[in-house]
């Protein structure tokens, strides 16, 4: 059996299969592990590398391969699929990643921190908190509106559906004491989220780098913090155009014959940076409207003919790049006089 380069780690719960490669990419090894053996199989084997697909566990994985001597990588599973002979099972899946990985122009993601992991949980649990928030919220409206009562939507409004509930008067008896109970609901999800905020905005005041991002226009502690926990690291990206892009606010492109077609924003990489980034355009462009910026800036002719929601995800991809800036000078934000926004 040859010198075993590359191995090819397919994922799974309990049962893993790797698929090992010499250096002409001849396959030499074929092996079922349970996920108690992969530690002791790859310490008795002789540092190479190790790639596996970017999904759950991964990042775990690597530093726990990594700390057994071997190089680690991860690719994205959408550049392994193309790989795969035939029909799929764990066997194939495990050799389409070595394949992908041997090629010289594949791209890989950047190992995570069990530090930066777990900094990123609470943006997950905050979003998750948000969204029952807002399906509460949605179900109450609909609820109420059964009997009459008709209620705009947004959250400024959650006052009057508040007080209709609890007044009572006016529903008929079976239905007060459940929907009570969601407005119960409702109140506690909003002490949760303001207590995630509050963990947010106290992490944000003491990173330097939170600091920086927090003086573009439109980034807040929330989005500063987001960027820091879940982003890759600036230096994992050739310029802000690919960081931008890999938040998915570049443009689809389905370009041939020379003749470039631009569509919608691809919405690639990672959802809820890539929100809240619009979100925080979105307010910049609120306080545009109060002040309108000068006639000859970016931003001016943008909103004088394009559509809003256009404006601010173009925006959102400017900041980005912004941000891509910062995090790669570690300098703060200054904007020039004929500055975008």
């Amino acid at each position: 059996m040859g010198e075993i380069s590359m191995i090819g780690l397919d994922l799974a719960k309990s049962v893993f299969q790797a698929h090992g490669m010499d250096v002409a990419g001849n396959s030499v090894l074929r092996k079922k592990l349970r996920r108690e053996q992969i530690r002791e199989f790859f310490s008795s084997i002789n540092p190479c590398v190790v790639v596996m697909e970017a999904c759950g566990g991964a990042h775990y994985w690597a530093r726990e391969i990594s700390a057994l001597g071997h190089e680690t990588k991860l690719i994205p599973a959408a550049y392994v699929k193309p790989f795969v002979k035939r029909q799929k099972n764990d066997a194939a899946d495990a050799e389409a990643i070595c394949e992908a990985a041997s090629r010289p122009t594949m791209r890989f993601v950047a190992a995570k921190s069990e530090q930066q992991q777990a900094d990123a949980v609470v943006f997950r649990v905050r979003e998750m908190l948000v969204r029952q928030r807002t399906q509460i919220i949605n179900a109450l409206r609909g609820h109420l509106a059964e009997f009459g009562f008709i209620v705009p939507k947004g959250p400024a409004h959650v006052a009057r559906l508040l007080q209709v509930i609890e007044n009572g008067a006016s529903l008929p008896p079976a239905v007060v004491q459940p929907l009570q109970s969601m407005a119960a609901t409702l109140r506690a999800l909003d002490a949760e989220v303001a207590k995630q905020d509050g963990e947010i905005a106290a992490r944000a005041k003491r990173d330097a780098d939170a600091k920086r991002l927090m003086s573009i226009p439109g980034v807040g502690p929330i989005i500063a913090t987001a960027i820091l926990a879940i982003a890759p690291p600036a230096a994992a990206f050739e310029n802000g155009r690919h960081f931008a892009a890999w938040l998915g606010l570049a443009p689809h492109q389905h370009s041939s014959g020379g003749k470039d077609k631009l569509g919608k924003i691809t919405k690639a990489g990672d959802k809820t940076l890539r929100c809240l980034l619009i979100v925080g355009a979105s307010a910049t462009l609120r306080h545009v409207a109060k002040k309108p910026p000068e006639s000859n800036t970016w931003l001016a002719r943008m909103l004088a003919s394009k559509p809003r929601m256009l404006v601010a995800t173009a925006l959102a991809n400017k900041m980005a790049r912004i941000v891509w800036a910062l995090l790669r000078n570690g300098t703060y934000y200054r904007a020039s006089g004929a500055a975008a926004a």
